[in-house]
């Protein structure tokens, strides 16, 4: 094993970036803010690039699914970058985000780009005048419900991403999983209305275009054989994205730094947990509420192959860079290793 695959596991090395107590009683980690002083040195700087070194020999061509929460970019104005108000705070979160995409794409990686949208579903629901119901944690969607839902995630959240993308060169294109029949959908059935799930992934046009260098960026609004629209989970649509392309790592990037041992204790953060321990949180209802869906998609892409999930804090500025390219990474992962026993794995490099 290389030093690249020892990752969080004794003391960690000095880093660049200030860090802060494990929560989960493991070793410092990084906070995300950046020290003022010596330790932003040219030594340091210097050090920080070797120390992403193996990381990016080791994902050079390897695909990574991204999904960008419609919650982590609503909720950027909690991380005191609020200066300019909330839309500047939005604005900024999504430029750090375009930045470590185009940055995962400029080292060789094959960047896949999922989102979602509720937060910006409701408020403009709300501004039309139109009340949400929910049944069971998901919202009813009725034709008008849908057809706003498609404007939100393919018109505009869509569109952001990609022109954020975009300010760094020829990079992103847009779809649904309409385009290409990507994504193929069923009715979850019940009284919820346009509410889909994932039946089959058709994943060529994303192999197309990673091959061109490009970006995909992927609103989560699929058809079923007749052409009838469904809004299906972001959640579930990137697990089962990178399931269909064999990818090497699924990031989910939400409101939250990761996964809990106890749902009400932010103390309880977990830095990293075996597939089989996350099989017991989401049967025991550990991993809950919001968490679920996530926890659930983590599970569908590691059966399926995917070596590495991460759930991470994506208010944090370039939480990517920071869990992909750094021994103490600053989220939750989720290793395919079932042979890693109980409740707190080794926390292995992202190699």
């Amino acid at each position: 094993m290389n030093a690249a695959e020892h990752r969080r596991e004794a003391e960690p090395v000095a880093s660049p970036f200030e860090t802060a107590p494990s929560t989960a009683g493991g070793p410092a980690r990084p906070s995300g803010g950046v020290v003022a002083g010596p330790a932003t040195g040219p030594a340091a700087k210097a050090a920080l690039l070797v120390e992403a070194l193996p990381y990016i020999l080791r994902f050079w061509g390897k695909v990574v699914v991204v999904k960008y929460g419609g919650n982590a970019l609503a909720a950027a104005d909690t991380t005191g970058r609020r200066g300019a108000g909330e839309a500047g705070a939005e604005a900024e979160a999504l430029a750090s985000f375009a930045e470590d995409i185009v940055l995962m794409r400029s080292v060789g990686m094959l960047p896949v780009v999922v989102h979602g949208g509720g937060p910006q579903i409701a408020e403009l629901l709300g501004r039309l005048g139109k009340v949400s119901e929910f049944r069971d944690g998901m919202r009813v969607t009725d034709a008008e419900t849908l057809e706003i839902a498609r404007m939100v995630l393919v018109g505009k959240v869509n569109r952001q991403i990609v022109s954020a993308v975009n300010v760094h060169g020829a990079l992103a294109v847009g779809l649904s999983g309409e385009d290409a029949r990507l994504i193929t959908a069923v009715p979850r059935g019940g009284e919820l209305g346009f509410v889909g799930d994932v039946e089959v992934v058709a994943p060529e046009i994303l192999r197309r275009l990673l091959a061109q260098g490009l970006i995909p960026v992927v609103a989560t609004i699929g058809a079923d054989t007749t052409g009838q629209a469904y809004n299906i989970n972001a959640d579930a649509v990137a697990g089962a994205v990178a399931a269909a392309l064999e990818a090497e790592k699924l990031v989910f990037l939400t409101d939250v730094p990761g996964l809990r041992a106890s749902p009400g204790d932010p103390e309880s953060l977990l830095r990293s947990v075996s597939l089989s321990y996350l099989e017991e949180m989401v049967c025991s209802g550990a991993a809950g509420g919001g968490m679920r869906p996530k926890a659930e998609a983590c599970l569908r892409a590691l059966r399926a192959g995917v070596e590495r999930a991460h759930i991470l804090d994506g208010r944090v500025p370039h939480a990517l860079l920071l869990e992909l390219f750094t021994d103490e990474g600053v989220g939750t992962m989720v290793a395919a290793d079932t042979a890693t026993s109980g409740r707190a794995p080794a926390r292995e490099g992202s190699p």
